[in-house]
């Protein structure tokens, strides 16, 4: 799957917040959150490096993509992936250009995958992106 990716330096918590103003900034809220290496540890007694999966919304671009296909929120919300790897935190985003293919959601895609390159751009250079 493609996907919008930085590895930046310090804490899976620091990324995270981060990358919650970024989101914000950008007209995204957290709908989800799920803390993959708490539930494996808990379900399956695994232990794993610390994964999270938010669940980012934009209000505006969800109610434009189901309104022209409802069949659209199978890929909402977009998933935003922290990873504490070595040497930092990985930030994935889910270019929704990879989930969206229909020729009708073709500019809406855009529009969304351009903000969110620009979170992770962001969230790289560690500022905030222009809305």
């Amino acid at each position: 799957m493609k996907a919008f990716e930085t590895v930046v330096d310090g804490s899976m918590e620091d990324a995270e917040t981060s990358v919650r103003a970024a989101l914000a900034d950008a007209g995204f809220g957290i709908l989800t959150e799920i803390d993959v290496a708490t539930t494996f540890r808990a379900k399956l007694g695994v232990e794993r490096a610390p994964l999270k999966i938010l669940g980012a919304c934009n209000p505006g671009f969800a109610y434009r993509a189901i309104l022209i296909d409802p069949s659209a929120s199978l890929a909402l919300p977009c998933n935003v992936v922290l990873e504490s790897v070595e040497g930092g935190t990985r930030v994935s985003i889910a270019d929704p250009r990879d989930l969206m293919t229909d020729v009708d959601l073709a500019e809406l895609a855009d529009e969304a995958a351009a903000k969110l390159e620009a979170v992770v751009a962001s969230v790289d250079a560690g500022a905030s992106p222009s809305a």
